[in-house]
């Protein structure tokens, strides 16, 4: 699909894309917290977040047809990335240090996403559930859409 192709689907609610938007399951633990934890370093307000639960994230993965149970979404400058992908894509935004991590390109993008899908698979057993987002702080909610 080419770049911001969800603004011509109507189906796709609007929503500001002047900034990446990162979605996720707010009711997983790992998903949560692993979110609370990129808002503490998004230092510099680069990011946005919303989940699969809301209207934006529902209509963003019907449109890209990716599998919601299957991974989170990072949408940036248009471009949709997931798995491994979209989180070394989104060290860029993080900056500082958090870029040396990028390191983990040089492993073959199967083997990447083989390792993920193996955590996504298991995330609910391994980490458990919580109420929808209870797990983001107060202080970090006005970043979620």
């Amino acid at each position: 699909m080419t770049s911001y192709s969800y603004r011509s689907d109507p189906a796709v609610p609007s929503f500001p894309d002047d900034k990446p938007l990162f979605i996720f399951d707010g009711i997983c633990v790992l998903c949560s917290t692993g979110c609370a934890w990129m808002m503490r370093r998004d230092k510099q307000d680069q990011l946005r977040f919303t989940t699969t639960a809301e209207p934006v994230g529902k209509a963003l993965f019907n449109h890209y047809g990716v599998d919601v149970d299957a991974t989170y979404m990072l949408i940036d400058r248009g471009q949709m990335y997931i798995k491994s992908d979209g989180y070394l894509h989104m060290l860029n935004h993080l900056g500082g240090g958090w870029k040396l991590l990028k390191i983990f390109y040089l492993m073959p993008h199967p083997i990447r996403d083989f390792f993920y899908d193996i955590l996504n698979r298991y995330r609910y057993r391994w980490f458990g559930t919580s109420d929808y987002c209870a797990l983001i702080p107060d202080d970090f909610r006005k970043k979620l859409l």
